[in-house]
């Protein structure tokens, strides 16, 4: 389960910007967390929790804003959704994309410190 190396690195991210915004306690953390990114959000939660323990994170609640994967299509223009799985074909002009605009994201957005 890789989401405990993800979410470890979340609870030290998210603790050094307390830190530096002179705080020693997180209320939440929001990340943003593409489709195609390989992260199961459920897996996450459960990892954040363990991660959490001991820290400054202890009582904080992790917030995941997912993100559609979307492709672009030079043959047309447009741009488009993938679903799940992915499919790169574009629905409008039927041609192949190799433009990905959107998820593969996995970054924090909103770290909220306890002053």
């Amino acid at each position: 389960m890789h989401e405990l190396s993800i979410a470890t690195a979340i609870v030290e991210q998210a603790g050094e910007i307390a830190r530096a915004d002179g705080s020693d306690r997180v209320s939440s953390v929001t990340v943003r967390v593409g489709e195609l990114a390989g992260v199961v959000p459920d897996a996450l939660h459960f990892a954040f929790e363990v991660a959490r323990e001991g820290t400054a994170l202890a009582g904080a609640r992790l917030v995941v804003e997912p993100v559609t994967a979307r492709a672009w299509c030079g043959g047309c223009a447009e741009e488009f959704t993938l679903g799940m799985p992915p499919f790169f074909w574009c629905p409008h002009c039927d041609r192949p994309s190799q433009e990905l605009r959107s998820g593969r994201e996995l970054e924090i957005t909103g770290v909220e410190a306890v002053l």
